[in-house]
This record gives structure tokens, sequence and C-alpha cells, in this order.
């Protein structure tokens, strides 16, 4: 078992790996042998993707950064805001537990199983309320991952546009830079940016969540900081205001994607049967509802802008 798993690292860092391939091979060894490392997978995943994603920020210059950031921020507050407002709306229409349902909306509008964390952390979730919601966003992050770049293409969108795009609809952080690596170093710099913006708004949301959602005791628990975003800006900062590290710029990005490629692979052996079962047809329903507004109404505002 443990050769198997070595192997599939292995063809991870070779040329003919790619992010959606790894995703499809770790799935499909989680549904065939299983995974009896799943203990060890989920935190080296977790810890991977948040180095990996601090790698790509010593190839993208700071302003870069910030102006996808800056171009985003209004698009995200819209967003956010509605993505909750319409998950309250699903809840009702559909029976969904209201912590379920704001499990769902906090990953779909801010940053997949992140911001679900966060938000368990201080409503005090159940195990079970947490695999509902992180087995649906699990299923939609896995067909973003293929449907995206081929879609992009479909519609003429240009590499900064994908990026945004991406960005703005796709859960997880993993399956954004997936998804844009298989579009191009622009639009994964960007989406990457776009994503990482967005996830500050983690911070307020799980607040706000504690707040109107929480113990009845009034006990408050801290959100979860994603200590990688701070990171990843450092080094942007560093690439900018050091111009050698250029030189170094494209060994580290290659190192980025190989990371992230291994990432999805990691991510894909954490499915289980279990998780597709405790997922549900309605919880899945107001998942994929919610994506597919966020992902037309941001789709049609990337077009606008140019």
């Amino acid at each position: 078992m443990a050769f198997v798993y070595i192997a599939a690292i292995g063809f991870c860092l070779t040329a003919w790996a790619s992010p959606g391939l790894a995703l499809a091979l770790g799935m499909a060894l989680a549904l065939s042998v299983g995974n009896p490392y799943v203990a060890r997978t989920r935190p080296a995943s977790k810890l991977l993707l948040q180095a990996s994603v601090v790698l790509l920020g010593f190839g993208m210059n700071l302003g870069a950064v910030v102006h996808a950031g800056e171009r985003g921020f209004g698009l995200a507050l819209i967003t956010i805001a509605g993505t909750f407002a319409l998950g309250w709306l699903l809840a009702r229409w559909l029976r969904i537990p209201a912590r379920v349902s704001l499990l769902i909306s906090a990953g779909t509008a801010i940053c997949g199983g992140s911001a679900i964390a966060a938000v368990s952390a201080v409503v005090d979730a159940a195990e079970a309320e947490m695999s509902v919601a992180m087995g649906a966003v699990f299923l939609l992050n896995a067909v973003a991952l293929y449907l995206f770049p081929r879609l992009g293409h479909w519609l003429g969108l240009s590499q900064t546009q994908f990026g945004m795009w991406a960005g703005m609809a796709i859960h997880d952080i993993s399956s954004v830079v997936g998804a844009a690596s298989q579009y191009g170093l622009t639009a994964l710099q960007t989406a990457t940016a776009v994503k990482l913006s967005r996830a500050l708004w983690i911070v307020p949301v799980a607040l706000l969540a504690g707040w109107k959602h929480g113990p009845a005791s009034g006990e408050r628990k801290r959100a979860p900081v994603p200590w990688f975003i701070g990171c990843f800006l450092l080094a942007s900062l560093a690439r900018t205001l050091l111009p050698g590290l250029a030189v170094a710029a494209p060994a580290l990005t290659r190192m980025a994607v190989i990371g992230l490629t291994i990432t999805l692979l990691l991510i894909g052996a954490g499915l289980s049967r279990a998780t597709l079962r405790s997922v549900g047809a309605r919880p899945l329903v107001q998942g994929l509802l919610l994506w597919l507004a966020i992902a037309v109404g941001s789709l049609s505002a990337v077009r606008w802008l140019g």
C-alpha cells in the first residue's frame, strides 16, 4: 500500500503530471485501494498547500498583487453578501439545518474548506455538520478543476479575466491554483492574488457568525488566522524589493506548482465512500445552486470589467 502512494507522489514530480490528473489519481486510489494514511495526509496536504502558496509569492510583484486585490474588493463584498443571502433563502426552501447551510455558504463565498473550518470553530459545529459541508464543497471543487479551464477557453477569456473569475468562483485555493495553472502563468498569478485577498474575509465573517450563531453560553472562540497569506505578501514584497530574486523566481514557481500537484493528489486521496454518502442530496443541491450563482455573477462582472 505504501509503495502505491510513494509511486503516485513520484509521478507528480514528472513532466507528465498535472493538477487535474493528480486529483483524479488520488480519488482513484482512495476509492479503489483506500487510504490508511488519511490521518497523516490531511495535515500534510494543508501544510504543503500553504508552503506552495508562499513560494508563488516569490514570483509575483507586490504591486500586481495589490492591484488584483483592489479590482476584486468590490466584487468580493457583493458576491460574499449575495451568497450568504441566497444561502439563507435556499436553506429555508430545502429545509437544511441552519449550521450546515451556514458552513456551505461560507465555503462557497470565501475559500472552501478553510472558511468552513474557521466558521465551524466559532459556532461549535458538530463533526457531522462539518463533514456534510466539506463533502459538498470537495465534490464541486473537483468538478471546477476540470470544467473551468475548458469553459474559459470556450468563452475566449484572457488569462487575466480567467484568473479573476477562478479566484472568485472556485471554492478552495488548491482548486483555484490547479485550474489557473492549466490556463497559464498570468492566470495563475492573478487567481492566487484574487483568492488570497478574498480569504482575508474569513476573519470578519467568522466573527460575525460566532456572534450570531455561536454557543448560547456567550462563549466566543477565536477564528483561525490564515497566517500563510501574510507570508505570501512578505514573499511578494521581497520579490519587489530585491530584483535579484527574479533569477530564482522560475525555479520557485516550478516548486510551487509541483507542491500544489502533490497537494491535489493528497486531497483526492482523502475522499472516501463514507464522505460521499454523508453529503446527501439537499446540501449538495444548495451548494450547487450557490456555486452556479456566484460563477455566473462573477463571470458577468469580469467580462463587463474587461
